[in-house]
């Protein structure tokens, strides 16, 4: 089987390309942005049609949510029409496409787990352009897996490493204790993403890992367990304006998931502390 990553050079590609390097009879095609433009709906054809990947994962996104809110054009380019152009391109040649997709599709106003049978309503740029993407996906190739994930971390630039670093020169510091989500690890959306391939079980599924946190909670659980003694205390949103606004209550259920091929993830409290150690 050939598979098709774009966005290889991020935390999500980077780890899809070290379990697909496990898996015998896998033929990997790694592109980073400067080897395909997924806005070019010239170069993606060009690409796809010279390459025949059986499958495209697409992790390439605009996810600077902040940025979004100024950068609007430049995030429907990427995070919409992209994957138009890859789902497109894929239907012609008959592969699959895995849409990676986001928390930031709901208003996060519900305050119970979200499945994926729940009313979607964005509130920013980066979610409107983000299921903007699902819906092109969608409707321009049926053998589809859309995605969606939350608060992800894994080889690359994330909160967790964040914490880390400010930690070594701050002495106290306040988190935000009013926004509730799932820290999800690489490690299980990949390995749920590779399931899902391998049981061609198409359509649009919710993946983080299990039980729920707020980003406090997740610094003081981060700092516990590598032994950092800087002082946390808990703030409001408010404390801290952001361009884009943040859901506030934004936990996925696998429930398509649980419904189908099974949930394979872990709680979040063990993700965390294998990526840690």
């Amino acid at each position: 089987m050939k598979i098709l990553i774009t966005g290889a050079n991020g935390q999500l590609g980077r780890e899809l390309a070290n379990q697909y390097k496990e898996i015998k009879g896998i033929d990997l095609i790694l592109a980073k942005r400067e080897d395909l433009d997924i806005t070019n709906v010239h170069n993606v054809y060009s690409f796809v049609n010279e390459m025949e990947p059986d499958v495209i994962i697409n992790c390439a996104a605009h996810t600077a949510v902040d940025k979004c809110e100024t950068e609007e054009d430049m995030a429907y380019k990427i995070n919409a029409i992209g994957p138009k152009n890859l789902a497109s391109a894929a239907n012609q040649i008959g592969a699959e496409i895995v849409q990676v997709s986001t928390d930031y599709v709901f208003d996060g106003n519900l305050n119970k787990s979200l499945t994926e049978f729940d009313p979607v309503n964005p509130q920013t740029v980066y979610g409107k352009t983000k299921l903007e993407g699902e819906i092109l996906v969608k409707n321009h190739n049926p053998k589809h897996y859309i995605v969606r994930t939350a608060w992800l971390y894994g080889d690359g630039n994330n909160f967790v490493k964040t914490m880390i670093n400010l930690s070594k020169t701050h002495k106290t510091m306040k988190v935000v204790n009013d926004q509730k989500g799932t820290p999800t690890s690489t490690k299980d959306l990949a390995r749920v993403i590779i399931k899902l391939i391998e049981d061609k079980n198409y359509g649009v599924f919710h993946c983080t890992c299990k039980g729920e946190c707020t980003w406090y909670e997740f610094t003081k659980e981060i700092f516990r367990i590598k032994g950092i003694d800087t002082e946390v205390s808990p703030c409001t949103t408010d404390e801290f304006p952001r361009p884009a606004k943040r859901p506030e209550y934004s936990v996925l259920r696998n429930y398509m998931l649980e419904l189908t091929t099974g949930d394979i993830t872990r709680t979040w409290q063990e993700a965390i502390k294998e990526y840690l150690e």
